[in-house]
């Protein structure tokens, strides 16, 4: 049974056991047991975690995992389904897009601030959806009011941002807005209205609608960490004495609608207690994927050139996984229950290259298989997002049926090892190069064809493929 995901997210956590964990990993990554198995664990260690007392609960850290194998093989979707299956908090970095201090590349605190605006981001989505249906309702009655009133008067106030500033600087407030005359409402029309709305058929009708704009100063911060752009809302700087600017605009009425159902679900939500939990999610619930590890291993044997920074860049690492406080626009962010999931193909280095303190910070090491051919006939047919379907889906739109033969799936999978064994390595990646080859007439002509069935054979795929796999230069350009 699928696990529900419309289900609140404690009763989620709960019908989450290691097992079901795998079972839904399974749906979108093909074999790769052992590193569904460590990351299923590591996520039930984390609820039961929740479950002890205050006095041992602080004491016990998240047993981060360190995924070694080629590129291609799942290591990055692992971490990214594992994220959505329990809707926590998630970014994925590069460990070479980091440098220490005194070379050019962003500091390691960056990804804490990236990981605090994912939750926000998760949140803010869940409070939104939570106050929908009253959204839906006010925004609905702005509409009818929209449909029933004639053109408005400009509301009055400050007209420009100088001259906001100039009025806090003279303590000066506002020119009140002009009294407007409400027309006596007609409930019978307003009824009529509504149904008429609702069931879509005012839809085109052009109307006016008044609209928020939030103004926002972007200011240069310095942190230990070097500069980072914090926004500061100067509607929270300045209070009542700089309102929020408000535009009319016209509109079709299904423009309308979403525009206003946005501005109604943001005026239902506490800004600050998003923010709140947000840091709380992302201290206790928050996923760090940090790709290309082995890029930043080794220790630095000359005093010049590129890697030069790269135990820098693992010292500087260091404080974050095995826990530290990092400042963000959001507040304080601890790190201590951060999960960290660390990749590498590590084909030129090793796990042991990298400094003994930070290889402590990852206890748990898995090692990914290389997938052949018969995995990728697999991940061709198994998945709920495999290309085949993909594929079947974006042509269908134009009225061409795709049917993918058993032997046409074969030969695509073998092409690809194939290729995968003369050229470089590339993993599952090779499939999607394969198959947007295969497909590029079909794709090209589709307009013109429809409404068709195209069935790709194994022989339809040795024709689409015959003169680059001919050719091994050309192969390795090309696929």
């Amino acid at each position: 049974m699928a696990i529900r995901t419309n289900v609140n997210r404690e009763q989620l956590l709960k019908e989450l056991t290691p097992p079901r964990i795998v079972a839904e990993l399974d749906k979108y990554i093909i074999g790769q047991h052992a590193a569904k198995r460590a990351v299923a664990v590591a996520l039930r260690n984390r609820m039961r975690r929740q479950q002890l007392p205050d006095d041992i609960k602080d004491e016990v850290i998240p047993k981060n995992i360190l995924m070694i194998g080629p590129t291609g093989v799942g290591k990055t979707e692992i971490a990214r389904r594992l994220a959505r299956l329990v809707r926590a908090p998630f970014v994925k970095v590069e460990a070479s897009k980091y440098t220490e201090v005194g070379y050019v590349g962003r500091d390691v605190d960056s990804m804490i601030r990236d990981l605090v605006e994912a939750a926000v981001r998760v949140v803010r989505s869940e409070k939104v959806e939570a106050v929908s249906e009253q959204a839906e309702r006010r925004a609905i009655e702005r509409i009818l009011d929209a449909l029933q009133r004639g053109p408005r008067p400009p509301s009055r106030g400050f007209h420009s941002f100088g001259d906001a500033m100039a009025a806090v600087l003279q303590q000066r407030a506002p020119e009140p807005a002009a009294q407007e005359e409400e027309p006596p409402p007609d409930s019978s029309g307003r009824e009529d209205l509504r149904r008429l709305l609702l069931a879509g058929e005012l839809d085109d009708r052009t109307i006016e609608i008044e609209v928020q704009e939030n103004r926002f100063l972007t200011l240069p911060i310095w942190s230990q960490g070097g500069m980072e752009e914090l926004g500061m809302n100067l509607q929270d700087m300045l209070g009542g004495m700089f309102p929020k600017q408000r535009r009319r605009r016209r509109v079709t009425v299904a423009d309308a609608r979403r525009i206003l159902l946005d501005q109604e679900a943001e005026s239902l939500i506490d800004l600050e207690q998003v923010a709140g939990e947000a840091v709380g999610r992302a201290e206790q619930s928050g996923i760090i994927f940090i790709d290309e590890m082995d890029k930043i291993a080794g220790r630095e044997r000359t005093m010049g050139g590129p890697d030069v920074s790269r135990e820098g860049v693992q010292r500087g690492l260091l404080p974050i996984v095995e826990g530290s406080t990092v400042m963000t626009k959001y507040g304080p962010v601890q790190t201590d229950h951060v999960l960290f999931v660390a990749a590498g193909a590590f084909h030129a280095s090793k796990p042991s290259d990298l400094i003994p303190e930070l290889q402590g910070r990852f206890p748990l090491r898995v090692e990914l298989d290389a997938l052949g051919e018969a995995d990728f006939v697999r991940i061709l047919n198994e998945p709920q997002n495999s290309l085949i379907r993909q594929y079947t889906a974006l042509l269908g739109t134009e009225s061409v049926d795709i049917e993918f033969t058993e032997d046409g799936v074969a030969e695509i999978a073998r092409i690809a090892a194939q290729v995968n064994d003369q050229a470089e390595n590339i993993g599952a990646r090779r499939l999607h190069t394969i198959m947007e080859r295969v497909l590029e007439d079909v794709s090209f002509e589709a307009s013109d064809i429809a409404p068709a069935n195209v069935k790709i054979t194994a022989q339809y795929v040795q024709d689409q493929l015959a003169d680059v796999v001919k050719d091994l230069d050309l192969a390795r350009y090309i696929l």
